[in-house]
């Protein structure tokens, strides 16, 4: 009896294990959606919509994109959370993630809790941009400038908590600065302002500076990100002037949560193979993103560093959603 009871555990766990190998053997039986927070055309549709295609090729089942934009991205998260733990719905993320946390007074999920890490795809540094007319040629000027004239300049973002906006409250509490926020309903109204002066400063994406920057309409002063950029000739905002500074947008999938973890290493495996494709990589480069890859535990230890880190902004801020 005493033997028996030490073996039956021992057999259930061996033909659990032997059907975990058999569900990421056979998986993707049937087609695969992407939930993502944007619509179509958005910053991160080519990312995305690239992993998409390679992934279908890759494995023989089409992997479909379904915009779901809405609620601050918290409509597509929403989406996942609720479906199965299968692998079949799968979670395109950004940094809001993390933000929305502090941001919203009550979220219908919790992150951590309620989603699986699987990898991050890119990271995407915030450009901080001035329009030319600004006296302005680098951020150690930029910062003098506000010195000199406190609440007189002002900058857009994409609207209240939004990743422009708290890295624009970073750089000013960083700096001992103050810039009036105007918040708008997107960043394509707000960076159109920009570009006709009607505000002096910006935090945009390499995508929406990079042709501008070339046509002498804005002035790129530096990335926000913690390295320099391949394809954008712009020094750190830390090493141009504000020591620790760093702000990016990273992208990444998450699965529900209790989905197995053979379907997880089997998407962390591939999606790996793909971001190291030179013909991708090079792709990505071009818009500005820097592929990352990487494991679940790397996502999973960003994710709660960045809720503690844009927490401590949005709370310092007044940030709320709209």
């Amino acid at each position: 009896m005493m033997r028996l009871r030490y073996i039956r555990p021992f057999i259930a766990t061996a033909v659990l294990g032997l059907s975990m190998g058999a569900l990421a053997q056979d998986y993707p039986a049937k087609p695969i959606r992407i939930v993502t927070p944007f619509g179509a055309g958005g910053s991160t549709d080519p990312v995305i919509r690239t992993v998409a295609q390679m992934l279908t090729e890759a494995w023989g089942q089409p992997v479909l994109v379904e915009p779901r934009p809405g609620g601050g991205t918290n409509v597509a998260t929403g989406v996942v959370v609720k479906a199965p733990a299968d692998g079949y719905t799968m979670l395109l993320s950004v940094t809001s993630l993390a933000i929305n946390v502090t941001l919203y007074a009550r979220l219908p999920f919790d992150p951590v809790k309620d989603l699986a890490p699987v990898i991050q795809l890119t990271d995407s540094p915030n450009v901080l941009a001035v329009h030319p007319s600004l006296p302005a040629k680098t951020v150690k000027e930029l910062i003098g400038l506000a010195r000199a004239r406190p609440g007189q300049l002002s900058y857009a973002s994409s609207g209240s908590g939004a990743t422009n906006h708290l890295a624009m409250e970073l750089f000013k509490s960083m700096a001992k600065i103050d810039i009036v926020h105007v918040p708008y309903k997107g960043g394509g109204q707000a960076l159109t302002d920009l570009l006709g002066g009607q505000i002096q400063v910006m935090f945009t994406p390499p995508v929406s500076i990079m042709p501008h920057q070339k046509s002498g309409r804005l002035r790129a002063l530096a990335v926000g990100s913690a390295t320099r950029v391949a394809g954008l000739d712009l020094p750190t905002v830390a090493e141009a002037g504000l020591p620790g500074f760093e702000s990016s947008v990273w992208f990444a999938i998450f699965a529900p949560a209790s989905t197995p973890q053979s379907i997880i290493a089997k998407w962390e495996g591939e999606v790996n193979r793909i971001l190291k494709d030179k013909s991708v990589s090079e792709r990505f480069t071009r818009l500005g993103l820097m592929p990352v890859g990487g494991t679940p535990e790397d996502l999973a230890a960003l994710l709660k560093n960045d809720i503690g880190r844009w927490g401590k902004v949005v709370k310092e801020s007044g940030a709320r959603a709209d």
